[in-house]
């Protein structure tokens, strides 16, 4: 039996836009949950992000600019206190899960470097549901958002694009997954983020294939994980 799931960082951002390069961080959360999928410890974020928050992303998350500005977070001193919270859990050898972790990992990457502040290096160990679901469950038709994932492992998801919401729920989805899924996850924290690694390569190249032949001749994209 894996230990893995039994108490789980969890972490989430909501933000300006989609692209890691430019995005800037909105909202955003680091908790602990034990292994019932209790909250042991939360740290919540409302930053300004010292840019207009386009309209497309505050409908998403219900931020505004001038609520951002107003009650928000110094930028710099807010993606400092981010990186040390998880750089806690790392270091105590806790595994830290964020649904799509390319995603929040690398804009919060980027974000380290906009404000000159030390970046995670090879963050680990990370667990990332969507990548683990679409391993173990590679033929399940539909889509695979958090939402949808949340309802097919049955974990409730209750304020869908609040950072805190979605970190909780992939967390619970995480430990739903290592129940269900026993067998095939039966790893330590190390060795799953490792086959992570892998398994977002082969999901990359297949999507990749399927887009080229489908739609794009020309179509790329990234299997980096959990840094882009």
């Amino acid at each position: 039996m894996s230990t893995w799931h039994q108490r789980l960082g969890v972490f989430d951002l909501e933000t300006t836009g989609i692209d890691v390069e430019s995005a800037r961080i909105v909202t955003a959360h680091v908790g602990l949950l034990d292994e019932t999928g209790e909250v042991l410890h939360r740290r919540d974020w409302l930053i300004d992000p010292q840019v207009e928050i386009p309209a497309e992303a505050t409908a998403v998350h219900g931020i505004t600019t001038d609520r951002a500005r107003e009650h928000g977070m110094d930028a710099a001193r807010a993606v400092a206190a981010i990186v040390a919270q998880l750089r806690s859990l790392f270091d105590r050898g806790i595994p830290v899960v964020a649904y799509n972790a390319p995603y929040d990992f690398t804009l919060l990457d980027r974000e380290a470097r906009r404000h000159s502040v030390a970046p995670l290096v090879s963050p680990g160990p990370i667990i990332d549901p969507l990548v683990i679901d679409k391993a173990v469950d590679k033929y399940r038709r539909g889509k695979r958002t958090l939402t949808v994932t949340a309802t097919h492992y049955g974990v409730d998801l209750l304020a869908a694009h609040d950072a805190g919401a979605d970190a909780i729920a992939a967390g619970r989805v995480a430990q739903a997954l290592a129940r269900i899924h026993a067998e095939a996850l039966a790893l330590e924290a190390a060795e799953l983020h490792r086959r992570q690694v892998d398994w977002c390569r082969e999901q990359a190249a297949d999507f990749q294939e399927y887009m080229r032949r489908e739609r794009d001749p020309g179509f790329t994209t990234s299997g980096a994980w959990p840094i882009r």
